[in-house]
């Protein structure tokens, strides 16, 4: 049967002191929820609902973005029982195997939600449940077995007596697999008998194990993978432990890392072999690097594809595509489908927005370049801009082959320059410019002789 996973994320994480729902705080560069999502489905769950409450149209509205993912709204906070119960009678899941996680749990990896499902696969249980034995167990619920080792009930912190709390050390950090069908058969049956008042999910264990069912314990090997964010700071802890990670297996495939410390990659980022990435380098999104590149220092890039042998110093790119043997910076901005052609250049703060820049073509400083089809060799003075707003709308500027346009000029488009031509300095571009041809558009020189001295022997006496 097709596995699915309902993962609980209604809650509003009041330590986090924020206007959004905990979920949606982000770990590296995804939300909180997305990870969960993420890591169910490369778990094999077809199916991925998402309980929702506090914050429920935020949300609703990330996730909108993620196939196969819907959600479901538990208007009500009655507790873990509560919530899954909504989502099995909102949804209909009646069978097959299941996955019941914490959307605030972003670090549990797909291979340890597969050795979680496999007793639910084979049969060998009706509910499974990821253990651990942390060094001070306080606020997690705590596990008994039977003389087999199947878990008998989990006792909730505030429910244990003194003896329970000093001698149970299994906790159970609210991971869970079950048979959907068995689930749904009695979770009908829980109550609100506790400290809480809610219906604990806690409580099927005593439930399917009265009905002759066995649950399973299945022993975690990264205790990392069971962290859950509660505040601020254990969000900076995760996000730590996340980059590390991500990290250590780039370096392990060929990357060079000077500073991991302040390196900070995306869990879907790829990196080339032979690529350096240097300090206070983010790397965020679907971007992709090649090899033989070297990225930063104090670079962020998102879903950008970069192609083998390209430097970035200072650069901020978002949705860009840069073409091998390409340098760009220091103070770089590009930005809105900006496609850098080989061995092109762009310099010292320099933006560029929604352009082509030509095969070996220059902007090596202070200039803006928008919404510009540029040609090859092409080399752009110093202060020159394309105008490209009318106060309505975005117009082109086409510049072609081997154009040289001098410093400080302005392109007010639409306009067209023909391969080959020459600007000369400081001039505005308002016309068609042929190929070949030199346009030039500036004032005539005017010169005073013994202006400067007059000027100031005036204001002396006027003082």
């Amino acid at each position: 049967m097709p596995m699915t996973a309902i993962i609980l994320a209604a809650g509003e994480g009041t330590r986090m002191k924020s206007r959004h729902p905990k979920v949606m705080h982000k770990l590296l560069d995804r939300p909180l929820v997305s990870w969960v999502t993420r890591a169910a489905r490369e778990a094999g769950a077809e199916r991925i609902v998402v309980v929702v409450g506090h914050g429920a149209d935020e949300v609703r509205a990330h996730l909108a973005n993620e196939k196969g993912v819907e959600c479901v709204e538990q208007t009500e906070r009655l507790g873990t029982g509560h919530a899954v119960r909504v989502a099995l009678e909102a949804t209909g899941i009646s069978e097959g195997p299941l996955l019941i996680l914490n959307g605030d749990g972003p670090l549990v990896e797909p291979e340890t939600l597969r050795r979680l499902i496999a007793p639910i696969e084979t049969g060998d249980a009706a509910e499974a449940i990821l253990t651990w034995i942390p060094e001070n167990p306080f606020g997690y619920g705590r596990l008994e077995f039977d003389a087999e080792g199947s878990v008998t009930r989990i006792i909730e912190q505030k429910d244990c007596t003194p003896e329970q709390a000093a001698t149970l050390t299994s906790c159970n950090p609210g991971f869970y697999a079950f048979d959907a069908a068995l689930l749904s058969a009695h979770i009908g049956e829980l109550s609100t008998e506790n400290v809480q008042h809610e219906y604990y999910l806690t409580d099927m264990v005593a439930i399917l194990r009265g009905h002759g069912q066995r649950v399973a314990a299945v022993p975690t090997e990264d205790a990392d993978e069971l962290l859950g964010v509660n505040s601020r700071a254990q969000l900076a802890e995760l996000t730590a432990i996340a980059r590390d990670r991500i990290n250590a297996r780039l370096m392990a495939e060929g990357v060079t890392i000077m500073d991991p410390a302040t390196t900070w990659v995306g869990p879907d980022v790829t990196v080339g072999r032979d690529t350096v990435l240097l300090p206070m380098t983010m790397l965020w999104g679907k971007t992709s690097v090649g090899e033989e590149c070297v990225i930063g220092p104090n670079t962020r890039l998102t879903n950008c594809t970069v192609a083998d042998n390209v430097s970035l110093e200072e650069t901020v790119g978002v949705d860009v595509t840069i073409e091998k043997d390409v340098t760009c910076g220091p103070r770089a901005y590009l930005r809105g489908g900006a496609h850098v052609l080989e061995g092109a250049h762009v310099g010292t703060h320099v933006e560029i927005k929604n352009s082509t820049i030509g095969v070996g073509s220059k902007v090596p400083h202070l200039s803006y370049i928008g919404d510009c089809t540029m040609g090859a060799g092409v080399n752009i003075g110093g202060g020159s801009i394309t105008c490209n707003y009318d106060g309505v709308h975005k117009n082109r500027t086409v510049i072609g082959d081997n154009v040289f346009v001098g410093s400080d000029t302005m392109m007010v488009a639409p306009v067209n320059i023909g391969d080959g031509a020459l600007v000369g300095a400081s001039s505005c571009v308002t016309k068609d410019v042929p190929a070949d041809a030199l346009y030039l558009e500036r004032a005539e020189q005017r010169i005073v002789e013994g202006y400067a001295a007059k000027r100031l022997e005036r204001l002396r006496r006027e003082a």
